[in-house]
């Protein structure tokens, strides 16, 4: 019956967005209606079927929780006592205006800002913000505070059995773990390749490490498997896979041998044992313990490391000390990306792991937590500065609805809190669709109720099929569709807790009018640029402390002199905070729009600034921490005043990047000439150069090729 014979017709199949929009709503309609129905006409509770279903709806259509069913479940569950503590405040502030409104600005600004914490939590505030919302209305009847907390907390457990056991996803990601294991992995095998004549990589290898690289950046990473918590484990997993990028970065740009013996067979012998760690690690990553308990591929490579740090042959050339130094990076970097994996899979630090590099290996989750609050506490965070702004707003429109008295005023701070963006633009773009889509449900809702009038059986009917619609076109078509059907769907529900006619539909569009309006405002008032200005600004700051940094690493190999005791390097702590506040203002950057946030040309590779920056932090530390000497030798004059002069160069070239950047500056944005690389001379490098030179300038040209990559776009 027609068709190729052997050939098996294929079976239509929902595109991704539509397939996993479906089964979210399935999910969060049979748990919310099911509770809802379960309380309203099986025991006759009209608040608890409210709160029943606003749980279910609130942290799973409202919150955006990032990942499976499972692992939504995994997050809600400690959720429910966080959201029996917002009910009871909301219940017991909801006597004045001025309480309700007092308590709205503090836990909208907590809720917003815990989004410090990662994805996860950023993806739960906005379903805990609605269960503070729900009961900070009057009338103020705290006896029904039980009926509340029953509701709510069936509503969620409904909605967490939905999540783990229903509809399961088809595609689980790739986790991070197995994403540095396969980086891991084929970084052991450029460096087998790379001990072996002719010393270099081929076309193939280079392609394959920098796309097992690329794939470690965080744009390319789901957002439920980004390593962004402030604990021990996920800060390690962070710093494996960038410990990983960094040695990849340096296997592929490892200058060749050519046969020159100044190396001697040193050279080799690290790489093979940089191979033998890293298959080490990506053992250790996948959970293949027994593999990798002693560690004894990182303790060989340790001692290969010492061994050619101790000296390379009398004769060598200029080239063959350059890869000797280069050889000495690509070792750290692979004891470093061992160490940190380490810690991401045990969650305890090695006995030799450096305390600089790892100083959160010793830490308890308290103290994490409090270094990733206290750090973000203050306006040039973005995570502050979304806090300040949704806390703002809030509060805002709790006081316009409780002196305005508005019906289902609710809904106006439900408008707020959904339609407000972090960007004026971005804001007055949604306003104007979800108005549109508001609009148009409202008057579909108005013809229904008139139409139907009384009869609450065909409410009850009509409510899941809708929510199943609603809940599976708004997360796929838009604002505009989700604000369309939401008004549809409460609507229904209204209309079966009390009698309702065609003005429901009118407050609903009144109340989403003055809570777009209040958002527009805040949106307008309140950092109206959103992360791209403020992406800028940290990077630039991060390139000005880093440049600090190269100035007085540089001056402290060239001159000597005891070491500091504290294990880290000159200006370690500055540019360690600057480089948090960029990453986070790159993480809320990527959140963004892209066509809302930033000039179509805007071009420069902000993860090479990032990378610059962690570079910076391990070079230092490498060229001026113990376990080296406690005394660094002088240079001698000659390379001192070179390695003085590169480095110059270099935090030249980060300043001009810096000052390009920076909002405030006089020509920010300007397009960025560096001319040549730091090492334009490097041929003429000064006679009797010890090898504390070359590794110096190995680190610094590293440093001048992120630089040169943020302003590719420019030049």
């Amino acid at each position: 019956m027609g068709g190729t014979p052997g050939v098996r017709p294929s079976k239509a199949r929902l595109p991704p967005a539509y397939a996993a929009a479906v089964r979210r709503s399935v999910r969060v309609t049979l748990a919310g209606t099911a509770g809802f129905y379960l309380f309203l006409y099986g025991f006759d509770s009209a608040v608890a079927a409210t709160y029943a279903l606003f749980a279910a709806v609130a942290m799973a259509g409202l919150s955006h929780i990032p990942g499976t069913g499972r692992q939504r479940a995994a997050t809600l569950l400690p959720v429910v006592p966080a959201c029996w503590i917002l009910i009871t405040i909301g219940t017991y502030l909801s006597v004045r205006t001025w309480s309700a409104v007092l308590g709205m600005l503090v836990v909208g600004f907590v809720l917003t800002f815990m989004a410090v914490g990662g994805p996860r939590p950023a993806g739960a505030a906005p379903g805990l913000q609605l269960m503070y919302i729900l009961p900070s209305f009057p009338p103020y009847v705290p006896e029904s505070l039980g009926e509340r907390l029953v509701g709510a907390t069936v509503g969620l457990a409904l909605l967490i059995l939905a999540e783990a056991f229903l509809l399961p996803d088809r595609a689980p990601r790739v986790p991070y773990r197995e994403l540095a294991a396969r980086a891991a992995d084929r970084a052991g095998r450029c460096a087998d390749e790379l001990a072996a004549a002719p010393y270099t990589l081929g076309d193939t290898a280079l392609r394959s490490a920098r796309e097992v690289s690329g794939g470690l950046r965080s744009s390319r990473v789901p957002e439920a498997e980004r390593p962004a918590g402030p604990g021990v484990r996920a800060r390690a997993l962070a710093h494996t896979g960038l410990a990983t990028r960094t040695l990849l970065g340096r296997l592929t740009s490892l200058p060749r041998l050519s046969g020159d013996p100044g190396v001697g067979r040193a050279g080799p012998e690290v790489l093979l044992a940089v191979r033998d760690t890293s298959l080490e690690t990506a053992s250790l990553l996948r959970g293949r313990d027994a593999v990798a308990e002693s560690g004894d591929a990182r303790s060989r490579l340790q001692e290969a490391r010492q061994a050619l740090a101790a000296g390379a042959e009398p004769d060598a050339s200029a080239a063959a000390l350059r890869r000797h130094a280069a050889v000495l990076e690509v070792a750290d970097a692979t004891l470093a990306m061992s160490m940190a994996a380490e810690i991401a899979v045990r969650g305890r630090a090695a006995p030799a792991a450096a305390p600089g590099r790892f100083w959160y290996a010793r830490m308890r989750a308290p103290q994490l937590w409090w270094r990733r609050l206290s750090g973000h506490a203050g306006q040039r965070s973005v995570f502050f500065q979304n806090a300040v702004r949704i806390a703002l707003a809030l509060a805002a429109a709790r006081t316009i609805a409780g002196l305005d008295t508005l019906p289902h005023g609710f809904w106006m701070l439900l408008a707020t809190l959904t339609l407000t963006r972090t960007t004026a633009r971005e804001t007055r773009s949604t306003v104007r669709v979800a108005l549109t889509g508001t609009l148009v449900g409202a008057l579909v809702v108005a013809a229904f109720l008139a139409l139907v009038g009384t009869d609450t059986t065909v409410y009850a009917a009509a409510l899941p099929p809708l929510m199943l619609v609603a809940f599976t076109l708004g997360p796929v078509k838009g604002v505009g569709w989700a604000q369309a059907m939401f008004t549809m769907v409460i609507a229904l529900v209204f209309a079966q807790l009390a009698p309702a006619t065609w003005r429901l539909a009118e407050f609903r569009l009144l109340d989403v009018i003055a809570g777009s309006a209040v958002g527009a405002v805040f949106g307008l008032l309140a950092w109206p640029r959103g992360a791209h200005d403020e992406l800028r600004r940290s990077v630039a700051t991060m390139l000005r402390s880093a440049a600090e940094t190269v100035v007085a690493t540089t001056a402290e190999l060239a001159t000597g002199g005891a070491r500091a005791p504290v294990p880290t390097a000159p200006g370690h702590r500055s540019l360690q905070h600057a480089l948090i506040m960029a990453e986070a203002a790159y993480a809320q950057y990527r959140s963004e729009p892209k066509e809302l946030n930033a000039p179509p040309d805007d071009a420069r590779d902000w993860q090479a600034a990032l990378m610059s920056g962690h570079h910076t932090l391990w070079g230092a530390d490498r060229l001026l921490v113990p376990p080296e000497p406690a005394v660094v030798p002088p240079l001698p004059q000659e390379p001192a005043e070179a390695v003085t002069r590169i480095g110059d160069r270099v935090a030249a070239g980060m300043l001009l990047v810096s000052a390009r950047l920076d909002p405030s500056g006089d020509t920010p944005g300007a397009p960025v000439a560096l001319g040549a690389r730091a090492f334009s001379d490097f041929d003429a490098e000064p006679p009797g150069a010890p090898r504390p030179y070359y590794a110096a300038v190995e680190w610094l040209d590293s440093l001048m090729a992120d630089v040169e990559r943020i302003t590719d776009g420019h030049k």
